[in-house]
């Protein structure tokens, strides 16, 4: 059972990408420990199917996290629908696998685009309302990309370090109004991204898990419940923190 410190009850959440893979992990973990969640993404299929699995403490907007001028009244149709948002993750994201020496400047900005600018607009849209009421979490889903070296992802790699100071910068901001922000590295979790990574490239998947200690990949509930401690009053005196959540890879030889 449950211990109460570890539970949402009474937090509405925003879940960007949240219709499949970590997204929709958070989202189970976040309804199994009591909050309501609204799932954004631009699939609306998707996300009704992951509405439907979630039972009625989740809804959802079709939305693309990059018309960034339509944040706003996003994050206020949301609040007229569900109430104010208290935890905000910033989840949804694009993978892109090229050499550095072939990915364009419209390719990399896309990327950027969609990690990075969404999430600091969203997160612009939803922080004075959590300022005012003294209560709230940002989360940002960072990768074993922001900590090592990895080739054939120099975009994508930018972006998720990006969050990382995004995370520092924004955490000494705001805590002073008890909100707190941090971001989960997720190591390799089996997902359909993760599949678009690897599968066909097996020394690729040989090098993932030969370097992780726990000698497999993580599943989406992996990140679900450290998503759900690190929203929850058990982690009240965290803030700017990067959480690996990795089977050891980041540490791993």
């Amino acid at each position: 059972m449950t211990t109460p410190v570890f539970q949402l009850n009474g937090e509405t959440a925003i879940i960007t990408g949240g219709g499949s893979g970590l997204g929709f992990g958070m989202a189970h973990c976040f309804v199994e420990s009591g909050a309501k969640v609204v799932l954004v993404g631009r699939r609306e299929t998707v996300l009704q199917q992951a509405c439907a699995e979630l039972g009625e403490a989740a809804s959802y907007e079709t939305f693309d996290v990059c018309r960034f001028e339509e944040v706003d009244n996003l994050v206020q149709r949301i609040t007229d629908r569900v109430g104010p948002p208290t935890i905000l993750v910033n989840n949804a994201g694009v993978h892109l696998k090229k050499l550095a020496t072939e990915t364009t400047v419209d390719e990399f900005d896309k990327v950027m685009r969609t990690h990075v600018l969404a999430a600091q607009a969203l997160s612009r849209a939803v922080l004075p309302g959590m300022i005012e009421r003294r209560h709230g979490n940002l989360l940002f889903i960072a990768s074993m990309t922001s900590l090592i070296g990895m080739p054939q992802v120099v975009a994508y790699s930018a972006a998720k370090s990006a969050y990382v100071g995004m995370v520092r910068t924004l955490a000494v901001e705001v805590s002073q109004h008890n909100v707190r922000v941090n971001a989960i590295a997720p190591g390799w979790i089996d997902t359909p991204m993760l599949h678009k990574a690897i599968d066909g490239d097996q020394p690729r998947i040989n090098k993932i898990l030969g370097r992780t200690p726990m000698q497999r990949f993580g599943t989406v509930n992996d990140i679900g419940w450290a998503a759900t401690y690190l929203c929850s009053p058990a982690a009240q005196f965290v803030t700017g923190v990067l959480l690996p959540v990795d089977g050891g890879a980041s540490i791993g030889f």
